[in-house]
């Protein structure tokens, strides 16, 4: 064998393994179910942005036009999303709406930007709704049919009882938001689902527990990381109404202690004063608003720390 070959067969043995090391980054997208395999490979630039609440989600695309013959997409074009690495499955990041289209050069890039559905102008009509005795399940299932879209609960949040709730002059939205910030979880709308779930648990709305990932410097060709000493938050203070002594009572959750020490925390929660607090001062996050009972509080503020 020549040198020649010799350094050629190391070469590929070393871009075999290379490959295995690095991920490279995939997608796939569909038009009425027919993937765009011109457009995909003219793709510069890709971004789902994933945004909390009730706002749509976004898709923002870049797209090689320097020869000119890229036929710019219609606007109302339905494209379907998925992501992931080259190799794997990839994961569906649902349906998406082209609503905005820009051209700009030299060199020629097309700059398409996508939505998800919106149901913002639908669930802001105001309604007078009076809620009783009913579960957390069924306030937010009735709301779900009349948008036509699957209810998914947290577990923990399915049988919590709702004793009354008055939604004055108020939307869906506003009255779900307002719903979840009292019970510590967050609403929000995803692919056709209404979602009604707790952060932070490593879990889906279904339960199941989500998979861990392992993220290196190999894991990609570039990383940012940032931290202030601004948002270095200590802890979380939640205030409840207290009807027996009929005032303000702080409930606060902050870094982890031992046991003893979160078991003189419980113990201080237990007395007439009602305060209730996991670890010491410090730059504390007070959440403005003041929840109905102890329990709801503590929700509240975990969720938030």
């Amino acid at each position: 064998m020549s040198i020649a070959d010799t350094l050629t067969t190391a070469a590929e043995a070393y871009v075999e393994k290379l490959s295995e090391v690095v991920k490279t980054p995939d997608f796939s997208i569909t038009l009425g179910g027919v993937a765009l395999t011109e457009l995909a490979d003219r793709i510069t630039s890709l971004s789902v942005t994933d945004n909390n609440g009730f706002d749509a989600d976004q898709l923002t695309l870049s797209v090689d036009d320097s020869d000119g013959v890229t036929d710019l997409p219609p606007r109302g074009a339905e494209l379907a999303v998925s992501i992931g690495w080259l190799g794997e499955a990839l994961i569906y990041k649902g349906l998406y709406t082209v609503d905005e289209v820009g051209h700009s050069g030299p060199p020629d890039v097309i700059d398409i930007t996508a939505h998800s559905a919106d149901f913002r102008e639908e669930m802001n009509v105001r309604r007078e709704v009076s809620w009783h005795d009913l579960t957390v399940a069924r306030v937010v299932s009735a709301i779900a049919r009349r948008y036509d879209l699957k209810p998914m609960i947290s577990e923990a949040l399915i049988d919590i009882e709702i004793d009354h709730a008055d939604q004055t002059e108020e939307s869906d939205m506003s009255f779900l938001t307002r719903m979840a910030e009292m019970l510590g979880a967050i609403a929000t709308v995803k692919n056709g689902c209404l979602l009604f779930i707790l952060p932070g648990g490593g879990v889906s709305a279904s339960g199941r527990a989500l998979p861990s990932a392992e993220i290196t410097r190999a894991s990609g060709d570039r990383h940012r990381f940032r931290i202030a000493d601004r948002d270095a938050y200590t802890g979380v203070r939640a205030y409840w109404l207290d009807l027996n002594f009929g005032k303000k009572k702080p409930v606060k959750v902050t870094k982890r202690k031992t046991n003893t020490a979160r078991k003189k925390a419980e113990e201080k929660s237990s007395r007439p004063e009602g305060d209730y607090m996991e670890g010491a001062e410090g730059n504390v996050y007070v959440l403005r608003k003041t929840y109905q009972n102890e329990t709801a509080a503590r929700r509240a503020a975990a969720a938030k720390w």
